[in-house]
């Protein structure tokens, strides 16, 4: 297994568990515990982990576009919170909207208006708010769960025979070089195939994720149309996109 199986096999792990030891790694991916140290060491340079005494822990779960099965409590949620009022901005009347699985793309479905839009997601937390809200039109993909997220060819074959207007995506990181990116390739099939059927394609982050990147590129910078964040990016930050081309809404 190459380094960067590895590292997605290992992130998959601390989703599940949280925290593990490196004998745990050491057992089920079948290398030394020398291997994984260093492993570790790599992970935790990108912000993904943290080492504690004899193995590692997640850090800031719903930093990676994914929640737990019982939806935890968030870092950043009030910068979540505004992304998600600036992002109805960019949803018009009887609009077909795709939402990615995680925590800011969440609090667009709980502040999304009662109204006639027709909503496409595979977040089983997302699914969960839309559906006390009669008026919208509820799409899921279908397949099976991984965590809070359904997934597999079929719903992703099923996502793209779909028109949809306005695409929000999450993601781990945002760079200008690497773009877009997450920690495992579990969803990276579903995010482009909501790509890639949208007429506008919206990254939602917070702040905390510019100019970081996680394992796996999604998309390029220059396939979203626009970068929807908090007003707490600097504006050092904002101003390097700005210049590189990117729209970037953080007021």
């Amino acid at each position: 297994m190459n380094s960067i199986l590895r590292h997605e096999k290992i992130m998959e792990i601390l989703l599940s568990q949280r925290e593990v030891s490196v004998n745990e790694l050491s057992d089920q991916l079948q290398v030394t515990g020398k291997t994984i140290r260093e492993d570790l060491s790599k992970l935790e340079e990108q912000g993904l982990l943290v080492r504690v005494h004899g193995g590692a822990m997640l850090k800031h779960q719903d930093q990676f576009g994914m929640l737990s099965v019982h939806e935890p409590i968030m870092q950043h949620r009030e910068d979540k919170t505004s992304i998600a009022e600036r992002a109805l901005k960019y949803i018009e009347q009887d609009d077909v909207i795709a939402l990615d699985g995680g925590s800011t793309t969440l609090e667009i479905a709980k502040l999304l208006e009662n109204r006639p839009y027709t909503v496409i997601t595979n977040d089983l937390h997302i699914i969960g708010v839309l559906t006390a809200k009669d008026q919208i039109r509820l799409v899921v993909p279908g397949g099976y769960r991984v965590r809070n997220m359904l997934t597999g060819t079929e719903a992703i074959d099923y996502m793209r025979k779909l028109n949809v207007q306005t695409a929000f995506i999450s993601a781990t990181g945002i760079h200008l070089e690497q773009g877009l990116s997450v920690f495992t390739g579990d969803f990276i099939e579903m995010k482009r195939a909501m790509l890639e059927m949208a007429r506008k394609v919206y990254a939602v982050v917070d702040h905390s994720k510019f100019d970081r990147s996680a394992l796996r590129t999604v998309a390029s910078i220059q396939e979203l149309d626009g970068i929807i964040t908090d007003e707490k990016l600097s504006e050092e930050i904002y101003l390097k996109y700005q210049q590189a081309g990117v729209m970037i809404d953080r007021s």
